[in-house]
């Protein structure tokens, strides 16, 4: 599966702009590595200016929403469409979907644990249904978001239900870099999948972000990191027989034992 994400420096309150940033992006990188999939980050078209979401926020079947089918469809690839804020009769929720090549939504997630060091309990809703597995081209995965990356029970559910794949799209502060890198591995790792990561760079309102998207294999071995400043695309190729290979040598998903936990 090859892959290529968009380390993003979004420009915070700005959705028309961050849209018109994507389609250049793809425009000019797509024909470079014909990904199977493209993974754009958390909160692509808004960035953190919560306090304008009342205003910017869309519904769903918006413009972001028709603009991702849009781009699927153009150029016949997968895209894990990062997240955005999408007005529901709840609130505001931090909404990711994936969008196939004939521009089809086949997966939708609202973000469930919700960052309060960014504020973000003030202006959004956590999500209120579980986090699932999909298929993409055949391979089943999941999506999470950001401070999802704290919380393993999630990481292990998709898991137990059978993702080979599990991307993390965020917007993960400079100030944590180091959970960062330290917490994808480990889900990498202790969940025997890969660990696809697409992050953001710049800053706003005084939060830097951290960069460093990458990718980890289930062996968790890093298969490529971009800069921790710079924007840039991320791009990789996955050897999913690596998932059965290292599921069948280390059975650890097999031997738990959840009655004495």
């Amino acid at each position: 599966m090859k892959v290529m994400m968009y380390q993003m420096d979004v420009i915070a309150g700005k959705p028309e702009e961050n849209r018109a940033k994507v389609s250049e992006w793809l425009q000019y990188e797509y024909k470079k590595y014909e990904p199977d999939v493209v993974v754009l980050p958390e909160m692509w078209t808004t960035g953190y200016a919560l306090d304008e979401l009342e205003q910017i926020a869309e519904t769903s079947g918006g413009t972001t929403e028709a603009f991702v089918q849009q781009l699927a469809k153009e150029y016949n690839v997968t895209i894990v469409a990062g997240s955005f804020a999408v007005k529901t009769d709840r609130g505001i929720v931090n909404r990711s979907i994936v969008v196939n090549e004939k521009g089809k939504i086949i997966h939708t997630y609202d973000k469930i644990h919700l960052v309060p060091m960014l504020n973000e309990p003030d202006y959004l809703v956590g999500g209120n249904e579980k986090a699932t597995t999909f298929s993409l081209n055949g391979v089943n995965a999941g999506v999470l978001i950001c401070y999802d990356l704290r919380f393993p029970e999630v990481f292990r559910t998709l898991a137990l239900n059978g993702a080979e794949v599990i991307f993390v799209v965020g917007e993960w502060p400079a100030a944590r870099r180091d959970h960062w890198d330290t917490l994808l591995k480990a889900r990498a790792i202790e969940n025997q999948c890969y660990i696809v990561a697409c992050d953001t760079v710049g800053e706003h309102n005084n939060v830097e972000y951290s960069g460093n998207s990458l990718v980890y294999s289930p062996f968790g071995t890093q298969y490529v990191r971009a800069s921790p400043v710079e924007e840039e695309t991320v791009y990789s190729v996955l050897d999913l027989e690596e998932v059965a290979t290292f599921r069948k040598s280390v059975p650890n998903l097999k031997n738990r034992v959840p009655d004495l936990y």
